[in-house]
């Protein structure tokens, strides 16, 4: 099986969880790991083939980023960085509908309080959903402590069998499509 992780990140945060998911999802397949960014063009055979898509992002404004809360972010960073031209939201709202039965989980960063409202992964879910993707699981939150981070203590290993977890819906679910 291939599955294709496609992460937005700002501070770094949620590419650690990307990466620990993939891990989790790396044990029985081939996954790749990329940044929205390089996907908007390089990589449109690779989502259409993924047998998986697993897409992340931050919490911004109670849903997927946008140019102006990454614009916020970057300065919030710091040191001159630059926003991101495109995020999940344009990413998403650039593909195509998919043919086929194409899987896909999403998963998002934010802010570790009580109670906040919004979900970048629950936004990405419906939008995949639109497209075509079928959802394997629910969205799923990853915390971190305050905007900048770092991770709360024991989120990336919780990814890790987040990955593993989705590998097994995945597998669990091919197998009784297919009557064994």
């Amino acid at each position: 099986m291939d599955a294709l992780v496609v992460v937005e990140s700002v501070f770094g945060n949620t590419r650690r969880i990307a990466e620990a998911v993939a891990a989790g999802l790396g044990q029985r397949t081939h996954v790749r790991v990329v940044d929205v960014a390089e996907a908007v063009d390089a990589e449109a055979a690779a989502v259409r083939s993924a047998d998986l898509l697993v897409v992340g992002g931050p919490t911004h404004a109670f849903g997927m980023t946008r140019a102006s809360t990454r614009r916020s972010a970057a300065e919030q960073a710091g040191g001159g960085a630059v926003p991101a031209e495109v995020g999940l939201r344009e990413w998403l709202a650039g593909l195509p509908p998919v043919e086929g039965r194409r899987i896909a989980a999403a998963f998002d960063t934010r802010a570790d309080r009580p109670r906040l409202p919004g979900s970048a992964a629950a936004a990405a879910l419906r939008r995949l959903r639109r497209l075509g993707f079928e959802r394997v699981c629910g969205p799923e939150s990853f915390r971190v402590s305050g905007t900048k981070g770092p991770l709360v203590d024991g989120e990336a290993e919780r990814a890790r069998l987040w990955g593993a977890a989705l590998l097994a819906r995945v597998t669990a679910r091919e197998a009784e499509r297919s009557g064994r």
